[in-house]
């Protein structure tokens, strides 16, 4: 059992606490942006194949909108190595 009067925090215990710190930001950075443009991604290319099987004329439209959500992850990749470098 620790004494908490008498415990005492060094300097590499505050540097690896930091350095969990950042490498748990960094990780939900990417995350939740891969789980967002996942989200995003189920309802625009539902709705581009089914435009397509329509309309053959759409199909390259339907694609750029179904590419458009994988930046967002790319974002959160770019955050998550800012946070770590």
């Amino acid at each position: 059992m620790v004494d908490l009067e008498t415990a005492v925090m060094t300097v590499e215990m505050i540097e690896a606490s930091q350095l969990g710190t950042q490498a748990i930001a960094a990780a939900l950075a990417v995350s939740i942006t891969g789980l967002a443009a996942a989200w995003a991604e189920y309802g625009i290319g539902s709705a581009a194949v089914g435009a397509t099987a329509e309309n053959r004329d759409v199909f390259g439209m339907a694609l750029l909108l179904t590419v458009i959500p994988e930046t967002i992850v790319i974002f959160g990749l770019v955050v998550s190595l800012l946070i770590l470098f």
